[in-house]
């Protein structure tokens, strides 16, 4: 079982930097492939960003890439994700998640683990 918890949520202006935190339960924190989701209101869930146990591989929609950067720290059984040039459409929820296949969280199909997001707001 892992439990997942997400922190760092908040108000920020466009333009501006958020670094959202999900500190993971469990001593093989390694073996999980993490990813990130959003759900605006009234829209259904959108992947965000994922990344590999060891963190070799990542992955991002056109829509954050180059402005998104998805990390893990697995000493701390904690990942990242920093959001820079942020957007009012960037508003949502943003949910960590955890499941075994890495292809699992890029596809955001049946992923295992989910924690309860924390909410980001991006005022224009």
């Amino acid at each position: 079982q892992v439990q997942l918890v997400e922190s760092g949520g908040g108000l920020v202006q466009a333009g501006g930097s958020l670094r959202l935190s999900c500190a993971a339960s469990g001593r093989t924190f390694s073996s999980y492939a993490m990813g990130w989701f959003r759900q605006a209101p009234g829209k259904e869930r959108e992947f965000v960003a994922a990344i590999s146990g060891s963190g070799g591989n990542t992955g991002y929609p056109n829509s954050v890439k180059g402005r998104f950067t998805i990390s893990r720290d697995n000493a701390k059984n904690t990942v990242y994700l920093q959001m820079n040039s942020l957007k009012p459409e960037d508003t949502a929820v943003y949910y960590c998640a955890a499941d075994p296949s890495y292809w699992t969280v890029l596809l955001g199909r049946g992923v295992t683990y989910w924690g309860k997001g924390t909410l980001v707001t991006v005022s224009s």
